[in-house]
C-alpha cells in the first residue's frame, strides 16, 4: 500500500503540474483553471494517505483502485492534444486565440500523460495489495449504482461546453474526432463496470472506497467544463456535465452508507416457511421494462428525421427532408423487434428464466444498428454544414442531429441499461438456484461458433460498387464500435454458456446465434437500400457462426454435452 500510495501522490503531482505548465506552446488555458485541477487532482490522493495512515487501509486502497478505473480512459482523451489540439474541447487546459494549424506539444501534456500513468500503475498496486480470496457480501444498491454509472457515462458522450467562440467547436462525442470518441467511449463504459467490480469487493471498506474513488475520478472529468462555461462569457453549461456530477455525487454519498446488507434483509421468509430471495421479481420487472423502452426508443428513432435542416433565410426552400434518411434505419427497426421479444417474455413468469439470457445478447444488436444509423445523421451533418459553409457566398442552411438521431442515442443508452439490468438478474437468478446444479460443456461448437462470430463482424456483409463499410480492423468509423461491441458480447456469451446449466447456456447460445443472424441481414436490410448489393465474405461467415451457435445450443439443452 506505501507504493500505491506513493504512485497515486506522484501522480496528482504531475496532473496539478500539468494545469500550470502549458499543454501546448500554441493555445493557453481558457481560463484561471490549474487551482481547480489541482484540488481535483490532490485531494483525493491526500484523502486517500490519510485513510491508509489512520488504520482504514481499504478505504485508501479502494480509493486509489477508484481513481486508476478511469485513468486509460483520460489518458486516451488527453492523446488528442498530441494528434490534432484544436479539435479538443478542453477549454480549462486548450483554447486557442487564434487559428491553429498544428498540434505541437509542450511539457503540460507530457505532465498529464504521465500523471495518468502512475495513477493506473497505482491502482495495478494497490489491486495486488488488496486482493482477497474471500467471498464478496451481498451489497446493498447493486442496482442503482451501476444505473447511476451508466447515467454518468451517458452524460460523457454529450457536448462538454456550448461555445460562441469561433476557434472552439463544441460538439458531443460522436461528432468530434475519434481518438476523443474512444477516450469517451471508454470512460463511459469503464463508469459502470468499475461500480460493478466495486460492489463485487470483499471487503466492505475496499467497496465504498472504490466507489468514492470512481466519483472523484468522474468529477475529475465533468467539473473542468462546467467550470468553464461559468467563468467564460463566449462559453457555456451544458446538461451533460451537470447530469454527470449529479449521478456520481448520489454515487459518492451512496459510498459514505453501509453496503453490506443484514442477514434479515439479505433473505425473508415466506407462509410456508421457505427462505427465497426476494427481489428478483423486481429485477426481471425493470429488465424487461429497460428492454421494451430499448425497442421503442429504437422504433422512433428508425423513422424520425435524422437531420434538422434550418434555413438561414425566410424565404429559401429547404431540401428534401428524406435525402437523409439512413439505409440502416429497417436494419434498426429489425434490431427493435428482435430486442422486444426477449423483453416481453422476460416479463411473463413461465419464460422469464429463458428469455433473459437471450435478452442479454440481443440488446447488442441495438447498438449494432443504432451506430449504422447515427453514422449516416453525423456525416450528413458534417458535409452538409462544410459544404454550406465552403463557397463565397452567405450559407443558406444550417443542419443538425434530428429526431431521429436523438431517439437512436437514447436508444444506445437504454440499451447499456438494459445489460446492466440484464446482469444483475442472472446473478440473482444463480443465486436463486444454488452451485449444486448440473453443468454442462459443448466446447467444440462454442469455440467454433464464438470464432466464427468474431470473424463475421470483422468482415463486410455485402458489397456495393463505391461503397466501403466501416469494419473493425480497417476504414473505423462510428458503426465499427456497435461491431466491436457485438463481437465482444457474443464471445461473452460464449464463454459464459460453458460454464452455465443446459437451459441457461442454450438461451445464451440462441441469443448469440440471433445476434449472428441479424448481422447476416444487413445484406437485404442495408444492401438493399444501396442498390446493386451482393454478398460479401462477412455474410457466409455470419451464417457459418449461427449454425455453429445453433448447433451448440441443441446440444446444451438434450445434455449431449460432456457433464
Amino acid at each position: 500500500m506505501k507504493a500505491a500510495l506513493a504512485l497515486a501522490v506522484l501522480g496528482a503531482v504531475a496532473l496539478t503540474a500539468a494545469a500550470v505548465v502549458h499543454v501546448s506552446p500554441a493555445a493557453a488555458p481558457g481560463f484561471t483553471s490549474w487551482p481547480w485541477l489541482g484540488l481535483l487532482a490532490l485531494a483525493p490522493a491526500i484523502v486517500a494517505g490519510w485513510f491508509a495512515t489512520s488504520g482504514k487501509p481499504g478505504l485508501g486502497g479502494g480509493l486509489i483502485l477508484g481513481l486508476a478505473a478511469l485513468a486509460p480512459g483520460r489518458l486516451l482523451l488527453d492523446l488528442q492534444f498530441a494528434v490534432n489540439g484544436p479539435l479538443a474541447i478542453r477549454p480549462e487546459l486548450y483554447l486557442a486565440d487564434r487559428f491553429v494549424g498544428g498540434s505541437a506539444v509542450g511539457a503540460g501534456f507530457w505532465l498529464l500523460v504521465a500523471g495518468h500513468v502512475l495513477t493506473a500503475a497505482a491502482g495495478v498496486v494497490a489491486w495486488r495489495a488488496l486482493r482477497s480470496q474471500d467471498e464478496p457480501e451481498r451489497r446493498r444498491w447493486r442496482l442503482l449504482v451501476p444505473l447511476l454509472a451508466v447515467v454518468a457515462g451517458a452524460g460523457l458522450l454529450t457536448a462538454p461546453v456550448h461555445s460562441a467562440n469561433g476557434f472552439l467547436l463544441a460538439r458531443g462525442a460522436f461528432e468530434g474526432p475519434g481518438l476523443a470518441l474512444g477516450g469517451y467511449l471508454l470512460l463511459a463504459a469503464a463508469l459502470p463496470l468499475a461500480a460493478v467490480l466495486a460492489l463485487a469487493a470483499p471487503a466492505e471498506h475496499v467497496a465504498r472506497g472504490a466507489l468514492g474513488g470512481l466519483a472523484a475520478a468522474a468529477f475529475g472529468v465533468a467539473l473542468p467544463p462546467v467550470l468553464a462555461g461559468l467563468f467564460r462569457d463566449d462559453l457555456s453549461v451544458t446538461w451533460g456535465p451537470a447530469l454527470v456530477l449529479v449521478a456520481m455525487a448520489v454515487v459518492a454519498g451512496l459510498a459514505g452508507t453501509r453496503l453490506t446488507e443484514s442477514g434479515d434483509s439479505t433473505e425473508k421468509t415466506d407462509l410456508a416457511g421457505s427462505a427465497t430471495l426476494p427481489g428478483l421479481f423486481w429485477w426481471r420487472l425493470t429488465t424487461g421494462l429497460l428492454g421494451l423502452a430499448t425497442a421503442v426508443a429504437a422504433l422512433i428513432g428508425a423513422f424520425a428525421p435524422q437531420v434538422a435542416v434550418t434555413a438561414l433565410n425566410p424565404g429559401a426552400t429547404a431540401p428534401v427532408s428524406g435525402a437523409a434518411d439512413s439505409p440502416a434505419r429497417w436494419f434498426l427497426l429489425v434490431a427493435a423487434i428482435v430486442l422486444a421479444v426477449p423483453a416481453a417474455g422476460v416479463l411473463l413468469p413461465k419464460t422469464a428464466a429463458v428469455a433473459r439470457p437471450v435478452l442479454g445478447v440481443a440488446w447488442a444488436g441495438i447498438l449494432l444498428a443504432g451506430t449504422a444509423v447515427l453514422n449516416t445523421a453525423l456525416t450528413a451533418t458534417q458535409a452538409g454544414n462544410l459544404a454550406g459553409f465552403g463557397g463565397t457566398a452567405a450559407p443558406v442552411f444550417t443542419y443538425d442531429l434530428g429526431a431521429g438521431a436523438a431517439w437512436t442515442f437514447a436508444a444506445l443508452v437504454l440499451a447499456a441499461l438494459t445489460a446492466l439490468a440484464a446482469v444483475g438478474t442472472g446473478v440473482v437468478e444463480r443465486e436463486d438456484a444454488g452451485e449444486g446444479a448440473t453443468r454442462s460443456t459443448v466446447l467444440a461448437p462454442v469455440v467454433a461458433g464464438a470464432v466464427l462470430a468474431v470473424a463475421a463482424f470483422g468482415l463486410p456483409v455485402f458489397a456495393v460498387p463505391g461503397y466501403v463499410a466501416a469494419g473493425l480492423w480497417s476504414h473505423l468509423d462510428t458503426p465499427s464500435w456497435g461491431l466491436l461491441t457485438a463481437a465482444v458480447v457474443v464471445a461473452g456469451a460464449a464463454a459464459l454458456a460453458t460454464r452455465s446449466r443446459p437451459k441457461p447456456a442454450a438461451a445464451l447460445l440462441a441469443g448469440a446465434a440471433l445476434l449472428t443472424a441479424l448481422h447476416a441481414a444487413e445484406l437485404p436490410l442495408v444492401g438493399g437500400s444501396l442498390g446493386s448489393a451482393g454478398p460479401a465474405t462477412g455474410f457466409w461467415v455470419a451464417l457459418a457462426a449461427t449454425g455453429a451457435l445453433l448447433l451448440a445450443a441443441g446440444m446444451a439443452v438434450s445434455h449431449r454435452g460432456r457433464p
